[in-house]
C-alpha cells in the first residue's frame, strides 16, 4: 500500500477559471477549450483511450499515492491550502470556482440532486478557504453523490475541458508526442493556467527562453528537458511543491529511457512510493 502525502495545491486555478471565455488558439500560447467547441481531432496521442488511462493512473499516483483513479471520485478534504475543500478525481476545489462549476454541469444534467442545495454557499465561497454553508454534510453529500454515474461522468468532462484537451491541443500545436503530452496535462492539474509566474504558461515560456518545440524545429528531447526544468523551477517556488519526485523520478525517467510514446510498461516513483503499469 503507497504511503498516504498531502496533496498537492493549485495556486493558479482561479486564473485559469476567468479565462473561460477566451478563445481556442493552439500555439504559441494554450488557453482554455470552451464548453461545446470542437474536440482535439485526432486520438493519436494522449488522447487515445489506452493512454488517456495511463494519465490518468499517473496523475493518481501522485495526487492520490494509488493507481485507482476511479476511486478519486468520492474524495474529499480541505488539505489546508487556502483552497477550501479539494475533492474529485483532479482535485476539484471549493475556493477556486471549478468545484462550482462542477456542481453546476452536474445541476443542469441531474436538477434536485444532493449537492444542489449546496450551489449557494459555494458561490459565496468561492474565492476563499471558507466551509460557510458546506459543513458539516457537505463531504456526506459529495460521497454519496460519488455513487451517480451522473456525477461521476460530470467530473469527466469537466476534467476534460478545463484540463486534459487544452494541454493535449497545446503539445500537439508542439509537435510533441504522448509523453509530452502528458507533461503539459500533469503541470496545468498542478498549477493550472494564468498570468502568475508558475502557471503552466508561464512554465512554457520559461522553457522557450532556452529551447524551441518541434513545431518550431527544435527537438523533441530538448524541448522536454527544457520543459520540465521549468516545471521543477515553478515547483520549487511553493513549499506544497517542494518534492519534485513527480517529474524526478517519474517523467525524468520515461524521457531518459526515450519513451516518448509512454508505451507500457512503465515503472517510476512518486514521493518514494514504487509503481508499476504492464
Amino acid at each position: 500500500m503507497p504511503t498516504p502525502h498531502i496533496r498537492t495545491s493549485r495556486p493558479s486555478r482561479r486564473t485559469l477559471l476567468t479565462l473561460l471565455g477566451a478563445t481556442v488558439v493552439a500555439a504559441p500560447l494554450l488557453t482554455t477549450q470552451l464548453a461545446g467547441a470542437a474536440p482535439v481531432a485526432a486520438a493519436d496521442g494522449l488522447d487515445d483511450p489506452a493512454k488517456k488511462e495511463i494519465a490518468m493512473k499517473l496523475v493518481s499516483s501522485a495526487e492520490n499515492s494509488s493507481l485507482d483513479w476511479k476511486a478519486q471520485y468520492k474524495y474529499i478534504e480541505d488539505i489546508g491550502d487556502g483552497r477550501g475543500y479539494t475533492a474529485g478525481i483532479i482535485g476539484f476545489c471549493s475556493g477556486t470556482g471549478d468545484m462550482l462549476d462542477l456542481v453546476e454541469l452536474y445541476t443542469q444534467r441531474e436538477p434536485g440532486n444532493v449537492l444542489a442545495g449546496y450551489l449557494p454557499a459555494l458561490r459565496d465561497v468561492d474565492g476563499s478557504d471558507s466551509h460557510d454553508g458546506l459543513d458539516p454534510d457537505f463531504p456526506d453529500a459529495w460521497e454519496q453523490a460519488a455513487g451517480d454515474s451522473a456525477f461521476q461522468q460530470a467530473q469527466n468532462d469537466e476534467r476534460d475541458r478545463v484540463y486534459f484537451d487544452p494541454a493535449v491541443a497545446q503539445g500537439k500545436a508542439d509537435g510533441i508526442g504522448t509523453l509530452g503530452q502528458f507533461a503539459y496535462y500533469d503541470a496545468i492539474v498542478m498549477h493550472g493556467d494564468g498570468g502568475d509566474p508558475t502557471s503552466f504558461s508561464s512554465i512554457r515560456k520559461r522553457a522557450l527562453g532556452n529551447a524551441k518545440p518541434p513545431a518550431q524545429g527544435g527537438d523533441e528531447v530538448t524541448w522536454l528537458n527544457a520543459f520540465l526544468d521549468a516545471r521543477v523551477w515553478a515547483m520549487q517556488q511553493e513549499e506544497a511543491h517542494s518534492d519534485t519526485s513527480r517529474v524526478d523520478t517519474a517523467q525524468r525517467v520515461f524521457l531518459k529511457n526515450g519513451n516518448l510514446d509512454l508505451d507500457t510498461p512503465l515503472d517510476w516513483k512518486v514521493y518514494g512510493d514504487s509503481f508499476h503499469i504492464g
